[in-house]
This record gives structure tokens, C-alpha cells and sequence, in this order.
């Protein structure tokens, strides 16, 4: 008896296995959605939706846009954890969905290890911005002038634990500057504090101010890259003007953590070829987002690396919450 039962659930297990694998050959075979952390029309969105009409076209099944915004990202991240791992349910997220596990100590998650990262798409360097009232004309006038007056720079960001607010806090302590943050609930106040002189500072990519760069109501005093911006205006490096600051809000395409690698493979494939398509990298640039493609592997490590690199501000959020 005992022996039928263990032949019966060896038979069970390899039908269930044969079954995944006829799945995983046959993938896609239905429709695939992908997670929004955020609501429509803002730039993870937009990026969703672009590549969602590309991914219907090249996969021959139809691909959609869930928005499920709230706790900063928890909410989609939790809906995707807890997803069914089988590639058709997708999280579109950024730099921000690696580190909510060390903001969020009750969180039902974790962004790492519940995750397996399916493609980089782009990257978004930081712009340090001022505005010119502030009376410096590079970087390094900047930091001096932070260091002659500890707590005189007011930074403004979209709220605690944010990439915006990341940046900031990252840049102080690569400078060892003494820097107030200011958390906004909305993006637009920071700008009206800006050109208003209740902020000092922002450290945003550059879509967020660009109009105001070109107008010349902000200054762009460095971009947080290895190269320069060159077009549609000129922004110098950190790096070139002697201080080594290099941030990016990066965006890409994560999957339940125990997605079988084949249709991990499939995706990643697909997402790097249609993210070859011209016209799709003039609307990502658009969003002052640079293309980036990277392995399967280079993306999970790269995630680790991010969050490894900012533990000591992490920690330091956590402490005070």
C-alpha cells in the first residue's frame, strides 16, 4: 500500500512537470500584464505602455497595463509577489522597488529575494540643480558653500525613501555636506519652491526640470554620469569638476521570484529586441531616460548593488522612523 502511494505521487509530481514545461515551451499562450506601481501618465507608466505595445506585437499575444499605485510601490510589488510565477504577471518598477524592504519593516515582501529581474531598460542620471539666485556657478562652489554653512541647503524630493530623496541624501554623503531634506507630497510644489527661494537645491533627472534649465529659471551644475549632457543643453559631470557623484534612477521589468529561467530567458529576449527599435529609444530618450540593456544575472546584481550601495543612508531612514 505504502509503495502504490509513493508510485502515485511520483507519477503526480511528473505529470506536474511535464505540465510546466509544455507551458514554459508554449510561452506566451495567453495575455501578459504588466504591474504600474504608479498611476497613468507618469514616467514609469509611459514606459509601460510603450513597451507593452511593442511586447504585443513581437510575442503575438496582448500585452497590458495595470495600475497599481499606493505605499509607495508596495502595493503593486505585493500583487506581483504574490503572483502566479509563471511570466504573466510582470512589475515595471524603478530604482525605488529595491529598497522598500529597509523603509518598510512590516513589508509582506521582499524586494529582492521575491523578485527575479527580467531587463534593464534605462537609466536616468541625477541632475543637480539650483536655482541661479543661489549665486554659484559650479559644483564645487556649491559644496563650498554648503560646508561655510552647515544646514543652509534646503533639498526638496517627492517624499522619504524616494529615488529623488536618495539622490540628495547620497550625494551629502559623498561630499560630506550637511544638507536639510525637505519630503513633498507634490512634485510640482518643489518646483515653485525653487524658482521661490524656500528650496536651495534638487537632485532630480532631468526631464523633471529641463524646460526650467532651458529657460534659464534653474541652473544645471553638474549630471551624476560618466559623460556629459550634450544636447539639448550642456550639463558637465560631477567627475569632471573633482567630485566622484555618479546616481541613476534606473528602470526595468521584474518578474515573481520563481519564474522558471526558460520564460525569464523568452522575456528578457523580447524586451531587448524590441528595445533595439529606433522609435521606441526617441520616446524612452524623450523622457530624458538613456536605453540599457543587460543580462539576466547583470540585472539581479545590479539591483544588489544598488541597494548595497545605499545601506548607509537606508539605515540611517530606518533609525528615524
Amino acid at each position: 500500500m505504502r509503495f502504490a502511494k509513493l508510485f502515485m505521487t511520483a507519477v503526480a509530481t511528473f505529470a506536474c512537470l511535464g505540465a510546466q514545461a509544455r507551458a514554459q515551451d508554449h510561452y506566451p499562450s495567453k495575455l501578459i500584464t504588466i504591474v504600474a506601481p504608479i498611476t497613468a501618465g507618469t514616467t514609469i507608466d509611459i514606459l509601460a505602455r510603450l513597451y507593452a505595445d511593442k511586447l504585443s506585437k513581437r510575442l503575438g499575444q496582448q500585452v497590458v497595463v495595470l495600475n497599481r499605485p499606493g505605499a509607495g510601490g508596495a502595493i503593486a510589488g505585493q500583487f506581483v509577489a504574490n503572483a502566479q510565477p509563471d511570466g504573466y504577471t510582470l512589475l515595471f518598477a524603478n530604482s525605488g522597488h529595491t529598497v522598500l524592504g529597509a523603509l518598510n519593516k512590516n513589508l509582506p515582501f521582499d524586494p529582492i529575494r521575491d523578485f527575479a529581474g527580467v531587463s534593464l531598460v534605462g537609466e536616468a542620471p541625477t541632475i543637480v540643480t539650483v536655482p541661479p539666485a543661489l549665486g554659484v556657478s559650479n559644483l564645487k562652489a556649491f559644496v563650498d558653500l554648503a560646508k561655510s554653512k552647515p544646514g543652509s541647503i534646503n533639498y526638496g524630493s517627492a517624499g522619504i525613501g524616494t529615488a529623488t530623496h536618495l539622490a540628495g541624501a547620497y550625494f551629502a554623503l559623498r561630499t560630506g555636506i550637511d544638507m536639510v531634506h525637505i519630503p513633498y507630497t507634490v512634485s510640482a510644489t518643489i518646483i515653485a519652491d525653487l524658482l521661490g527661494g524656500r528650496l536651495q537645491a534638487s537632485f532630480v533627472p532631468a526631464a523633471f526640470v529641463l524646460p526650467l534649465l532651458q529657460d534659464g529659471r534653474l541652473q544645471a551644475l553638474a549630471v551624476s554620469a560618466k559623460e556629459p549632457v550634450a544636447e539639448p543643453i550642456k550639463i558637465p559631470t560631477a567627475i569632471s569638476q573633482g567630485i566622484d557623484y555618479q546616481n541613476a534612477t534606473w528602470y526595468g521589468i521584474l518578474a515573481p521570484g520563481k519564474t522558471p529561467t526558460p520564460v525569464l530567458q523568452a522575456l528578457n529576449q523580447a524586451i531587448l529586441e524590441v528595445g533595439k527599435d529606433p522609435e521606441l529609444q526617441a520616446k524612452i530618450r524623450a523622457q530624458a531616460i538613456e536605453p540599457r540593456d543587460v543580462s539576466l544575472q547583470q540585472f539581479d546584481a545590479h539591483m544588489r548593488a544598488e541597494v548595497a550601495r545605499l545601506d548607509p543612508i537606508l539605515k540611517g531612514i530606518a533609525a528615524q522612523k
